[in-house]
């Protein structure tokens, strides 16, 4: 054997030193760069999530300062309005008129609880209260001074007056809104209303972070924290101390206290730092000025998540250095692998392409397999984008794989009228849900025609069991859905032959239907000319009266017939069932029961029901059901008994019945199986619709009709309809 030179191994060993200390430099570096990346990366977090705070605190300021002036102008036409009453001017006038004094109680009252605010008040030029909402409360107002109020002094100068304070009466604080009450050009009264701030401030106490509201001399008179109203933000001069001690606009006794906190402008930054001196929080605090009110609305949000976005942001940025720290470690050792692999890599190199001529081998049965399907493959990956299609999913659609394969929703052979139901189709598989079942899809191809499939989805699963994509196999059943249309339209035309046919079997009871009326109208014409002759002007207008309704009324049976045999839809109309059956007893089951000796009985029902029907068909169904009873009760010796014909009305829950009984034979088993099939019959001159068609007319009113043989003998023939609501 030949032994390997020698020479390569020690060209390695002066060679290894260096790269020992280009690698431990290049470590170095790396290490410095990660710390650069995790300050950098933290201050960087600290400004944006301090950015998005300041955002939010402005927002917030906008809503908030939007909703005070709702609440603080949302009464200042009240004092303007109650000063033009005349009731108020007259009380001003006479200030010791119990009668008048009385009536402005009343006005104020009914007016401060139609505008629903806290009390509307009307006071004299020295301050006296006169008259209040409030007057027969215990709290009231009336005989109250108040001439040191601020408002009241604006108002009396003829202007409008605008203050906040505590009351004087009641405690309570509130927005005192006046208005002057002028006669003649001069002031003789100030009309006033208050309105509680409460319904702002209430909700602020659920917020974390503090909110409140500063009048112009930096006392906090409305906010969250209790413990800081009526404190100052900064030094107030002494004549305003005793100004405010004057109008007692924070109540009797107050004094000048600072706020347990500071307020630090921050440099680029749209609002100030607030420190609590007790617990040493922070907080990111933001002015909203409002200089129409005179106040100044502060919200503020807890600086501690700016702080914890830093340290998220360093944890981070330390994970990904040493991420980065380790990949370089990595890389240096995949470096040494590299030169351990070479020599494998000649023999992995041969046997890779001894396995793949043997994979070219299966692809190539693989694919002479799928040509040979007749049934459509289409495979998508997890975003639906198509990935593979056989040969006979591209002849199916007109398109070729190259134009297929690589595009995502919507597809191109999608059909345009359907998009809804195919991006519905898609989104269900995609989310994991395929119809096991399969769905049925129109599709276009590119040629225009529609082409009908069934899409049967599965999992795509490689070869580690790992789910990634969705197999569809597409069955074309555009024959299957062209057969079921024409058997559709044979159906269709086979039932309109059938109503034609009927009109046959009918022609016998329009004749006796037509009768009643055409009678009436040769009696009714003959009694007109008679009358006419006689010139009685009544009778004769009785008479053509009649004759106008009986000849409307066999229009109607004509018109009826006609459009249920040319598919038209029935009229339908609320009607009283007992009605109807007396009206069909009237027209011809009465008579054609005298004529053959039965007699006839009804059960009318408890109390009147109401259906909704065709009124005209379902008398043409009773009459039908009556003649059949009559006919059979003809073939049939009658019982001890003898025959009766027999209508009963009645409700069964949500619906009503019309039976029909008789004493006939019955109904043999085998007869009452089939006893409603088009063109079955027992009578060898019948054409065996008469009962298809009645139930045709039933069911299309939402009803059924029913047969069963009777108790004691006979047959009953049940009509079942909704009642009308």
């Amino acid at each position: 054997m030949r032994a390997a030179p020698a020479s390569p191994l020690k060209d390695d060993a002066p060679r290894a030193l260096p790269r020992q200390r280009r690698g431990a430099g290049f470590i170095a570096a790396l290490l410095c760069l990660a710390a650069l990346l995790v300050v950098g990366a933290g201050e960087w977090a600290a400004q944006s999530e301090r950015d998005t705070q300041w955002d939010n605190l402005r927002r917030s300021g906008e809503v908030q300062a939007l909703a005070l002036r709702g609440v603080a102008t949302r009464y200042n036409y009240l004092p303007f309005t109650a000063a033009q009453h005349p009731v108020i001017s007259q009380l001003l006038r006479h200030p010791q008129s119990q009668a008048v004094r009385d009536a402005a109680n009343a006005y104020l009252q009914t007016m401060n609880h139609h505008a629903g605010s806290d009390m509307l008040y009307v006071m004299d030029p020295q301050g006296l209260t006169l008259a209040s909402s409030n007057w027969d409360t215990p709290s009231s107002f009336v005989h109250q001074n108040y001439g040191n109020r601020p408002y009241f002094r604006d108002a009396l100068g003829g202007e409008t007056g605008r203050f906040y304070g505590v009351g004087k009466t009641t405690g309570e604080p509130g927005l005192f809104v006046s208005a002057p009450v002028q006669e003649s050009g001069r002031v003789i009264g100030v009309v006033t209303v208050k309105v509680r701030m409460e319904p702002i401030a209430d909700p602020w106490a659920q917020l974390l972070d503090p909110v409140f509201v500063t009048d112009a001399r930096g006392i906090v008179f409305l906010g969250s924290v209790p413990a800081w109203l009526y404190r100052t933000s900064r030094a107030v001069p002494d004549a305003d101390v005793r100004q405010l001690q004057h109008d007692e606009q924070y109540g009797n006794g107050w004094t000048p206290r600072p706020v347990p906190w500071a307020l630090r402008q921050q440099n680029d930054q749209p609002g100030s730092e607030l420190r609590l001196a007790s617990s040493g929080k922070t907080y990111l605090a933001f002015e909203e000025a409002l200089p129409d009110l005179g106040w100044t609305l502060t919200v503020t949000a807890n600086s501690r998540v700016v702080t914890v976005a830093r340290q998220q942001a360093w944890a981070l940025a330390t994970l990904a250095s040493g991420l980065l720290v380790l990949g370089a470690l990595y890389w240096q050792l995949r470096e040494r692998r590299l030169a351990e692999n070479r020599q494998a890599r000649i023999g992995l190199e041969q046997r890779v392409q001894e396995r793949t001529h043997a994979l070219q081998q299966a692809q190539a049965f693989r694919q002479s397999m799928e040509d040979s399907l007749l049934v459509g493959m289409r495979a998508r990956d997890l975003q639906g984008r198509i990935v593979y299609v056989n040969a006979a999913m591209c002849d199916m659609v007109g398109y070729s794989a190259e134009e297929l394969i690589g595009q995502l929703p919507p597809y191109p052979y999608w059909h345009p009228d359907d998009l809804d139901r195919h991006w519905n189709d898609s989104d269900t598989v995609l989310a994991g849900k395929p119809t096991p079942q399969g769905t049925e899809n129109r599709l276009r191809h590119r040629n225009g025609s529609d082409v009908y499939t069934m899409f049967y989805t599965a999992h795509l699963i490689d070869g580690n069991g790992q789910h990634i994509g969705w197999m569809s196999s597409v069955v074309d059943i555009t024959a299957q859905k062209r057969a079921e249309e024409q058997q559709q339209q044979r159906e269709t035309q086979l039932q309109r032959v059938q109503r034609v046919i009927t009109v046959g079997e009918m022609a016998s009871t329009l004749a006796h239907e037509l009768n009643q009326p055409l009678a009436a109208l040769v009696n009714y014409a003959a009694a007109a000319r008679a009358l006419a002759a006689q010139g009685k002007v009544g009778p004769l207008n009785d008479s053509l009266a009649a004759l106008s309704t009986q000849a409307l009324r066999a229009s109607d049976i004509v018109g009826r017939i006609r459009r249920w045999v040319r598919q038209h839809p029935e009229t339908r109309e609320p009607c009283e069932l007992q009605a109807i059956v007396e009206q069909s007893l009237g027209l011809l089951l009465r008579a054609e029961a005298r004529r053959h000796g039965v007699p006839v009985r009804i059960d009318p029902p408890a109390t009147p029901l109401r259906v909704s029907a065709d009124r005209v068909l379902l008398e043409q169904v009773v009459i039908n059901l009556g003649l059949n009873a009559l006919q059979a009760m003809q073939t049939h010796t009658p019982q001890p008994g003898g025959h009766e014909l027999r209508l009963r009305i009645a409700a069964d829950g949500g619906h009503a019945l019309v039976q029909v009984l008789d004493r006939g034979p019955g109904l043999p088993a085998g007869i009452a199986e089939r006893l409603f099939e088009p063109f079955f019959t027992t009578r060898s001159d019948g054409l065996g619709l008469g009962l298809n068609i009645c139930r045709s007319i039933v069911e299309s009113m939402g009803g059924e009709l029913r047969a069963h043989n009777r108790d004691g003998g006979g047959a009953v023939f049940e009509i079942r309809l909704p009642l009308e609501p």
